[in-house]
Formats: C-alpha cells, sequence, structure tokens
C-alpha cells in the first residue's frame, strides 16, 4: 500500500478532530513553550537596546574618572569611605587641558533636604559646572542652566529636576523663587526638561548646584567622579594614559584612580546581557522539552487505543515504515501548529507592549523564533520515535482483536 503525504495529513487531520480535547491541550503546551522562548529573549535583548540608548544619552565618548584604583581595592572603584588621595576640582581643571577633553564635568554628591513655603523632601543633590549639562546632554525646559562662573564661585542658584519641581511647587512658577537647601537659601533659576532614568539616576528627582556651593554645603573639597566629554576622532586609549600621567604629577607619584570608559562600560554590560538573554532562551526551552515529554506520553497511550486502527491498516499493507511515518507526521504537525500559534501571541504581546511601554524596546533577536522551531521540532521529533516504534512492532492478528502480543 502506497501513502502520499496528503493522505497521512488527512488522516491526522481526522484524528485531530477525533480528539478535539487533547489536541488543543497539546496545542497550548506547545504554544506556550514557543511563545516562552520569544519573549523572554525579547525582554533580554530589550534590555541590551535600552542600555544602549541609555549610554548614548550620556554624550558622544565619555570618560569617567573615580577615586581610588581598581586593583588595590579589590573590587569596583570605591564609592564611599577611604581612597588614598581625594579628587579635586584642581585635579579636574588639569585634566581640561589634555588635548581631545571636549570638557570636563566635576560632581559632588550627596543627599540634602529641599524645602519650600510647607513643604519639603530629601533629594539627591549634584554639585557641578555648567559643562555638566554639555557632557550628559541635558537641557531646561524652562529658565537656564548653570553660569560659567558656577566653575569657580560658590553661587547661591540651583537647578530644580521635574518632579522636584512639581512636589514643591505644583502647577506654580519656581522660576525666581528661592528654596532651603540644607542650612542655605538658593534662588531656583531652571528647571530640567523631561526626562526618564539614565543607568539608575532618575534626573527628575535631582538638584543641580555650582560645585563650590556642594563643596561648602556637604563640607567637602573630595569630588565623587570626573567626567570627561572627549572628541569623537580622539584615541580613547591614549587620552586615558594621558589623565593616568596628570593624576600621578599632582598625586605624587600615585596612580590612585580608576579611569572607565563607556565603550567599556558598555562592552560590559552587553556581555552580560547576552549571556542572561541564553541564560534565559535555555530555560524557556525547558518548557519545549515538557511539551514533548507529553507528546509522548499521549502517544503511548494513543498507541493502546488504536490498536484496532494499526491492525487494520498493517492488514491491508501498511508496512512498519509507514506506520512509523504516521506518527512522528502526528507529532511534527502537531508542533507546526502549536509553534504558529505561539509565534503569533508572542509577537502580539510584543506589539501591545510596545504600544503601552514605548521606553522600553522589547524585540526578540533574530535567532529567537529559528532557536525557538528547532527546540520544537526537536523534541517533538525525538520524543515521537518511541510512540511510533511501538505501534510499528504490533502484530496486525492481536492488533485487530485488540490483544496485547
Amino acid at each position: 500500500m502506497s501513502m502520499r503525504l496528503t493522505d497521512q495529513f488527512t488522516f491526522n487531520r481526522q484524528l485531530f478532530l477525533r480528539h478535539r480535547v487533547r489536541t488543543l491541550l497539546l496545542l497550548l503546551a506547545v504554544a506556550i513553550g514557543v511563545a516562552s522562548v520569544i519573549l523572554l529573549t525579547s525582554l533580554g535583548e530589550g534590555a541590551r537596546g535600552y542600555v544602549d540608548r541609555e549610554f548614548s544619552a550620556l554624550g558622544n565618548r565619555i570618560l569617567a574618572v573615580l577615586p581610588g584604583r581598581k586593583e588595590t581595592t579589590g573590587g569596583g572603584p570605591p564609592i564611599y569611605g577611604a581612597v588614598p588621595r581625594d579628587l579635586t576640582l584642581e585635579d579636574a581643571n588639569a585634566l581640561a587641558t589634555i588635548p581631545g577633553v571636549l570638557a570636563v564635568a566635576p560632581i559632588v554628591a550627596g543627599t540634602t533636604t529641599v524645602a519650600y513655603s510647607n513643604r519639603s523632601r530629601e533629594v539627591i543633590t549634584l554639585g557641578s559646572t555648567d559643562a555638566f549639562f554639555a557632557v550628559r546632554q541635558l537641557d531646561v525646559g524652562a529658565g537656564r542652566v548653570l553660569s560659567p562662573r558656577s566653575r569657580s564661585e560658590p553661587l547661591a542658584v540651583c537647578v530644580l529636576g521635574v518632579k522636584v519641581k512639581r512636589e514643591l511647587f505644583g502647577s506654580s512658577r519656581a522660576l525666581g523663587e528661592w528654596v532651603r537647601v540644607g542650612d542655605r537659601r538658593m534662588r531656583v533659576i531652571g528647571v530640567l526638561e523631561e526626562r526618564g532614568e539614565s543607568l539608575g539616576l532618575d534626573m527628575r528627582d535631582m538638584l543641580l548646584i555650582p560645585v563650590r556651593t556642594a563643596e561648602q554645603l556637604f563640607d567637602s573639597p573630595s569630588l565623587f567622579r570626573i567626567l570627561l566629554d572627549i572628541a569623537p576622532s580622539a584615541d580613547s586609549d591614549k587620552i586615558e594614559q594621558k589623565i593616568l600621567t596628570v593624576i600621578r604629577k599632582r598625586h605624587d607619584g600615585e596612580e590612585d584612580v580608576t579611569v572607565i570608559s563607556q565603550d567599556s562600560m558598555l562592552a560590559a554590560f552587553d556581555s552580560i546581557l547576552v549571556t542572561l538573554t541564553l541564560a534565559i532562551a535555555a530555560i524557556a526551552s525547558i518548557s519545549l522539552l515538557v511539551a514533548g515529554i507529553l507528546i509522548m506520553n499521549i502517544s503511548l497511550i494513543s498507541v493502546s487505543q488504536r490498536r484496532k486502527e494499526i491492525g487494520l491498516l498493517k492488514a491491508i499493507g501498511a508496512s512498519s515504515r509507514q506506520i512509523k511515518q504516521l506518527f512522528i507526521g502526528e507529532s511534527l504537525l502537531l508542533m507546526s501548529m502549536g509553534s504558529a500559534a505561539g509565534i503569533t501571541f508572542a509577537f502580539s504581546l510584543i506589539l501591545i507592549f510596545a504600544r503601552l511601554w514605548p521606553s522600553f524596546p522589547l524585540q526578540p533577536p533574530v535567532w529567537a523564533v529559528p532557536a525557538a522551531l528547532l527546540v520544537a521540532f526537536g523534541t517533538g521529533l525525538v520524543f515521537s520515535i518511541m510512540p511510533a516504534k511501538q505501534a510499528a512492532a504490533l502484530d496486525p492478528v492481536l492488533a485487530l482483536r485488540g490483544l496485547q502480543p
């Protein structure tokens, strides 16, 4: 007996219609597995895109100089605590003379209370200069940024993040008003434009003041870090070496700072997120393995339930190979329909997510769909072999009588 591909398809379609509930449950299991792979890898790829965009928002090419040397601390650069020597504003001014450095933004960081009228709240306060706005590509939605005088004078002025402005002033005008920052009074000269988080720092919820003012407010001449914007054509490695040379001259021969480039930070994040994406893809693939095991178990049950049917096929001339093809084809057809449903469901959710949260670029990597299909069809093929062999091995006479061999 010859059996064409269309005959196998018709046979399996009739089988699915006779067992609708079983078929739907199997399709659901496969669809969930495929959708899980696509959605979870989309989260990992979306995180990569988000981090890349946040780094791009920092400026063209950024170098960060932090106090403390990584090798001497045995870990990452220290944020708080004692370091061999403090970074100072004079260090920042010296770094500004390096060829290829477009702008230098010294930063003093701390937390203080900001109050207006009967409203007050604790906010992260950054002391810097007018260069900070250029380096971080910040602009004001109202008023003006810090003036060049902020580099050398403790001016009693501040720029508010939009969230701080709303909580202190509501819908009232903030420009020109006086606020109390710690034990000082400062005039509001600007309000930052609406902007979300950038690498964990929510600029909407911050206060910016002149660096000399911050030194007095926090009673500390030490800088939190120094940001340098370098020219697009400059060699960042050479500039890093020049930075270390300048610091050694100023710090009695000690190379007690850590220089972090924007590219190295992005590469580190990218490596971590790629590994994370592959890991969650492997975890999501487990659901497809579970679906494959489910198909195998149900197929084994199906063999015992369809003994007479298999015996009849063998009696009219169907070979063992054709019986195997029927069961393997049934499994692969289930995987095909379930995969199509899973892909449709996953991309529908991605489109909905993109409309609701456009700031997070959720998108699957190019390999996600092929990988999900490869795992789905691979598990479908592997786990259908045992039921197919068992069905092909049935004795036609005993099978027709519904007896065990």
